[in-house]
């Protein structure tokens, strides 16, 4: 068979095999088999050298035009099969609104949020107002101006994370820098105390920093509300009263509450409260550790030195303060044994409240 009769038939075979192509990608392997590197047509091209010098020019001519006829009609193929199955793909995602529609699932508050509110909900039902401040604090509210200077022990206890100004580096030394991030809200309620005049009823909730390891019980940042009260004639009865009915309300009116002596540097004197377990009914069992209490919160009567730093004379005012930890009232009233469940993200677990 002469070249050129080759040329042709190649020609028409490859056109056929274009026509043929079922879709883009099919079309594509047309196209390599002839034109890319190891092609039939690219062959002839390479092996113009052996062609006789008299029919080169013949042989070239067809060769081009050869090629030009399978380039165009790849060319025009390509766009029909591009049209195709643009409009297949969009006849695909078409939404038959005749279908009933598909319901989407509703989200939730996080349970910390919740808590927090309904722990507010309870205390604003009472009168009190909600204060807030910064979460970067000086050492001064942080510590001092509630009865804990630069050596007392009680700051072995709440060590945290210190930073320094932009021209400084960052540093978790304690004693480096006067600035922090606060170990308690205990802050927000000094700054009311210099922003406001007696009668106070305020909490503070927020979050609050401490350079604790994760664990079931300790989180290295967790949710806080602290209460304050400064009126004439405050007693620790209106203390234990208020305390009481906050559990009550929290945990149900069957709870009991019990309050044990403890030590804080900006109260005195000083308690620890515990409510009674709700799974064991003040029986004992493993989640309350055989006791049957729960501890829940600290609190006691405001040091009169902490009253005396913020310009209230102590003579004629007297307050109570506490502190509850948000996500310890979560776990207790839902009976998780884990904090840090609350924050691991996980779908199945929140969805249950």
């Amino acid at each position: 068979m002469a070249l050129a009769d080759e040329l042709c038939a190649l020609q028409a075979e490859t056109l056929a095999g274009i026509e043929a192509a079922a879709d883009t990608a099919a079309l594509d392997q047309v196209r390599i088999s002839v034109l890319g590197k190891s092609g039939s047509l690219t062959a002839y091209l390479r092996n113009m050298g052996q062609v006789p010098k008299e029919q080169r020019a013949e042989v070239g001519k067809t060769l081009n035009e050869v090629r030009q006829a399978i380039e165009q009609a790849l060319e025009a193929r390509k766009n029909t099969l591009a049209t195709a199955e643009l409009e297949a793909a969009i006849d695909a995602a078409a939404v038959d609104v005749t279908l009933p529609g598909r319901s989407q699932q509703m989200g939730t508050r996080h349970l910390i949020n919740r808590i927090t509110d309904e722990i507010s909900e309870v205390f604003l039902g009472l009168g009190y107002s909600v204060a807030t401040g910064p979460e970067v604090e000086t050492d001064y509210y942080n510590f001092e101006a509630l009865n804990a200077p630069a050596d007392h022990p009680s700051r072995s206890m709440q060590d945290t994370f210190y930073v320094h100004d932009l021209s400084g580096d960052a540093s978790t030394v304690r004693g480096e820098s006067d600035v922090l991030l606060r170990t308690q809200t205990s802050g927000v309620q000094v700054h009311a105390m210099e922003d406001q005049e007696p009668p106070i009823y305020v909490i503070a909730p927020g979050k609050v920093y401490r350079r604790d390891v994760a664990d079931p019980s300790h989180l290295p940042q967790f949710t806080q509300i602290e209460g304050l009260v400064v009126d004439k004639g405050i007693t620790f009865g209106d203390l234990k009263g208020t305390l009481d009915f906050f559990c009550k309300q929290m945990f149900g009116p069957d709870r009991k509450t019990r309050f044990r002596a403890h030590y804080f540097p900006f109260t005195e004197p000083s308690a620890e409260v515990d409510v009674s377990c709700g799974i064991c009914h003040g029986e004992g069992c493993r989640f309350c550790k055989g006791t049957g209490w729960l501890e829940i919160l600290g609190c006691g009567m405001v040091d009169s030195n902490v009253l005396r730093y913020s310009g209230i004379d102590p003579e004629v005012y007297s307050g109570f303060a506490f502190g509850v930890g948000v996500e310890r009232v979560a776990c207790l009233k839902y009976n998780v044994p884990d904090l840090r469940m609350l924050l691991e993200g996980d779908m199945r677990f929140l969805r249950q409240f």
